[in-house]
């Protein structure tokens, strides 16, 4: 079984959200982790904009990259620039990937606007994490 690590900032919104999708996609194929270079705690927005699409993220933790150090990535995947450049040496022979998705925790605007955001977000997460499974996870 492969083990994947999704990389963000503050572990609170795109890595939780890529975390829950590459779960679904990969079922068995994978066990999926999901920390950021600190914790800032799972954004609820990014729990809601799951939700609905069926997926329920609200058990998971924010978890701080140092947890996971004894771990043997088979990937680790950075989801924004600042998680790429800001982690620390990873002791890894893990496949790398990147994707700088944009931070929908920085959405301004009305509630509607700022889900908006969240959805389009979202959307390009789930895209990305299909793709993914379906390209480095082939039995």
């Amino acid at each position: 079984m492969k083990k994947i690590l999704v990389l963000c900032t503050g572990n609170s919104c795109r890595s939780q959200i890529a975390e829950g999708y590459l779960r679904h996609f990969a079922g068995d194929k994978a066990e999926v982790y999901s920390a950021g270079i600190e914790t800032h705690g799972v954004n609820p927005k990014a729990i809601e904009i799951m939700k609905r699409d069926g997926i329920d993220i609200s058990g998971h933790t924010s978890n701080n990259i140092d947890e996971y150090m004894d771990i043997d990535f088979d990937y680790v995947i950075t989801v924004c620039d600042n998680a790429k450049e800001s982690c620390p040496y990873f002791p890894t022979d893990a496949v790398k990937f990147h994707y700088n998705f944009p931070d929908p925790a920085k959405a301004t605007g009305t509630e509607e606007e700022v889900m908006e955001q969240f959805r389009e977000v979202r959307e390009m997460i789930r895209k990305y994490a299909q793709n993914f499974v379906n390209e480095n996870l082939k039995r």
